[in-house]
């Protein structure tokens, strides 16, 4: 049986490899179905300690990848398919991978991440990461003082648009709806914010350039359209965690993320903890993903009971 198996490599998974190693937990990664989590489509990371002059999101993932190895993790190549928590009355909990093979482990550690919700788009797909992005906090200093778009209605989108506004020229708000999902504080401060730019009962149509985002056009209700030049589209319709596999196992709260008990990164079945953006909607950042990774160790290494 293993001491502790990590399922995902993204900040958190991969950080917890690393002070796992160092604790001799002697931990096993298992890769996920995105290899590095979401950071690997982040063009320039500009926002992680040590890093003055930004660093690709693939090669901070990839050092961390190699600090986790040289540590003594096990990076396996696979993803997990089904999990049985204390299974056959046992203490330790049995994961199947998509590779047929499976692991029993005394400690497991779910860091599974979310996943953005996009709008379909496939010149959003062509663009990401060249002007279009899932990230405002992530990404949105890269264009201080330009214009930009943010799609959406509830309180990611009033977030985001309140953030891009404190730097940037403009910021336009597309949602398909005459009102907002928002909360009515956060609409209200987005009606009050002079460089935001509303269109309502507004679709997305299509996001316009070749090598860089250079504008959005969007369909109004009545069927005519307009192109709003800009050099960034952020697609601010909210996050999925990866929790799937844990439903009906897990406690978790109305949108799907992972529980965590007392301050801790403890679920509510022993010896299963979460870090990272599955159990997080509120930061949703590779630092405090890092964070979470360590913090999942050190309360295994506790017991946290």
């Amino acid at each position: 049986m293993e001491k502790l198996l990590i399922l995902g490599s993204g900040p958190a998974g991969l950080t917890a490899g690393i002070y796992a190693a160092r604790s001799d937990l002697k931990p096993k990664i298992a890769d996920g179905p995105l290899p590095g989590g979401l950071l690997v489509q982040t063009g320039s990371v500009e926002n992680f300690p040590g890093f003055p002059d930004g660093v690709d999101g693939f090669e901070l993932t990839d050092r961390m990848r190699c600090q986790a190895e040289r540590a003594g993790a096990v990076i396996l190549n696979t993803q997990a398919v089904d999990v049985c928590f204390s299974c056959g009355g046992t203490a330790g909990h049995r994961v199947n991978f998509a590779d047929g093979s499976s692991l029993e482990c005394r400690n497991l550690i779910i860091a599974t991440g979310s996943s953005p919700r996009w709008l379909g788009l496939a010149s959003e797909r062509r663009l990401r990461n060249k002007g279009v992005s899932a990230c405002a906090r992530c990404d949105g200093p890269l264009f201080r003082g330009m214009t930009v778009c943010v799609a959406g209605g509830g309180d990611t989108a009033m977030d985001e648009a309140l953030f891009l506004a404190g730097f940037t020229d403009r910021v336009h708000l597309v949602h398909r709806r005459d009102q907002f999902r928002a909360s009515q504080i956060m609409a209200d401060r987005v009606r009050s914010e002079p460089k935001i730019v509303l269109h309502l009962s507004c679709t997305v149509e299509e996001i316009l350039g070749t090598e860089r985002v250079e504008g959005v056009r969007i369909r109004r209700a009545d069927g005519s359209s307009e192109t709003i030049p800009c050099a960034a589209f952020f697609s601010a319709l909210g996050y999925d965690p990866n929790t799937g596999l844990f439903r009906d196992r897990l406690e978790m709260d109305p949108s799907g993320y992972i529980r965590t008990f007392d301050g801790t990164s403890r679920t509510s079945v022993p010896h299963v903890y979460a870090a990272g953006d599955c159990a997080d909607p509120v930061y949703r950042q590779a630092v405090t993903a890092a964070a979470s990774g360590c913090r999942a160790v050190l309360d295994c290494l506790n017991g946290a009971k």
